[in-house]
């Protein structure tokens, strides 16, 4: 393995289409709640409108050679934008300040976990979304069958908040440290 570590920019988000797109399918394979609700999310439905509705955006993506097997998108958004016709994902009047920092989509393929991966791009997400003194929130969203994401959360210094569409979704939080 010859891995690269790279920050993207929002018009290359391009790079992390098939990897989302394997979140997504990955998602709905563990899912017990629901697993309909992941049919229409993909790339155009989930990365491209979060990344238009944010106000700042980071993403990182990994590659093993000129292959990407790897990417973190985390992002500081008016705290508005999670209160939609789809869910509404905390209680608004529980966060002080305007925006909240979220780790949005997470993933690494199968044969390249275990290796450290997911600490580095997890701890330079962290780096990058304490950068924002103002935002004083931090949340992750968990889809429901995906529990080495959540222990991997949870074993992070994130506490479960609370769950939302019946469990579809487990809602971590946590406050600038």
């Amino acid at each position: 393995m010859k891995l690269t570590f790279e920050v993207i920019g929002e018009s290359q988000i391009e790079y992390c289409k098939d990897l989302c797109n394997e979140l997504m399918s990955f998602q709905k394979s563990r899912a017990y709640i629901t697993p309909n609700l992941f049919d229409n999310m993909n790339f155009e439905t989930r990365m491209i409108p979060s990344v238009q509705n944010a106000t700042h955006n980071y993403i990182v993506i990994v590659k093993d050679e000129d292959k990407p097997v790897a990417y973190v998108y985390s992002n500081i958004s008016p705290k508005e934008v999670y209160s939609s016709p789809f869910a509404t994902f905390f209680d608004l009047n529980s966060v002080e300040g305007t925006h909240v920092g979220c780790l949005s989509q997470f993933y690494i393929k199968e044969e390249y976990r275990n290796y450290g991966i997911g600490s580095k791009l997890f701890n330079m997400s962290m780096d990058w979304l304490k950068q924002y003194e103002e935002v004083e929130d931090y949340f992750i969203y968990v889809s429901n069958g995906n529990d080495a994401a959540l222990n991997f959360y949870l074993s992070k210094g994130f506490t479960k908040s609370h769950d939302i569409l019946d469990g579809f979704i487990t809602v971590l939080r946590s406050k600038r440290l």
